[in-house]
């Protein structure tokens, strides 16, 4: 199935701030509740090891992803672990709740261009669910970047371009319904456009599909690796690991030692 670079609601500008907040924390209930992540926290925690670093830069973060679960984990094994949220268009509800829940949270309340990332932001980055949101001349400039900065970088995506995957979008509007009565923080708005005008189910199905249509395959990364300069600086790895139900697609860069 070749890789199809349709829109997302989500990426729009014109689309309103409230609507993807209530579609971003979505996204990030989601990923704490499943702890979808389990697979892949060996593969964060040989990355933080392998940068010796303490602190995760995550970008394009949204609502925060599955970093609350992610971060209980992480923290059994590195006790001194600290995470910054950015994102392009932020979400600071979203982030000052993620703030909430553990001391070594840490946000950006203005807008962070995983493509350019302030030079003053130094640790392991990470994305999670976000990469197919870039055309391969972006994916390759956020990856660029990271080598330029020496910084290292953690990739992570929970879709794949498959039928399965596909088909898990399609019901995802049924999870939103369900969900969304306990996601925090509570907002009104967020059950008039979800049961009153199902807005954010309809998007979240749309941009859901296109996610899976967009997700680079492991061939695909690592033909964005090739294409980067300098990248001997750097060890790669690229594959995908089972993580409850599901398969992640992880690409890993971290700085050699000098």
């Amino acid at each position: 199935m070749a890789r199809i670079h349709l829109f997302e609601f989500e990426d729009q500008q014109w689309l309103p701030e409230f609507i993807r907040n209530y579609m971003t924390d979505f996204l990030q209930f989601l990923s704490n509740k499943t702890a979808m992540y389990k697979g892949i926290v060996p593969v964060i925690e040989k990355a933080l090891q392998e940068s010796q670093t303490n602190q995760i830069i995550d970008l394009a973060s949204g609502g925060g992803g599955g970093l609350i679960w992610l971060n209980n984990e992480l923290r059994k094994n590195n006790p001194d672990l600290k995470i910054l949220l950015t994102d392009y268009y932020p979400n600071i509800p979203a982030f000052e709740h993620t703030q909430k829940q553990a001391d070594n949270f840490d946000f950006i309340k203005t807008s962070v261009d995983a493509k350019n990332v302030p030079e003053n932001l130094n640790g392991l980055r990470t994305q999670f669910l976000s990469l197919h949101h870039f055309k391969p001349k972006d994916a390759q400039k956020i990856l660029q970047n990271a080598i330029d900065s020496n910084n290292s970088i953690a990739i992570f995506e929970g879709q794949e371009r498959s039928v399965p995957s596909i088909v898990a979008m399609i019901l995802s509007p049924i999870s939103v319904l369900l969900t969304t009565p306990f996601i925090r923080p509570f907002k009104i708005g967020r059950i008039i456009f979800t049961y009153l005008i199902p807005i954010v189910p309809l998007l979240v199905l749309w941009d859901g599909v296109v996610s899976s249509l967009r997700t680079y395959s492991v061939d695909e990364m690592n033909e964005l690796i090739s294409k980067l300069n300098n990248k001997e600086s750097f060890n790669w790895e690229v594959g995908k690991v089972k993580s409850g139900p599901a398969k992640i697609l992880y690409l890993v860069g971290t700085r050699k030692a000098a």
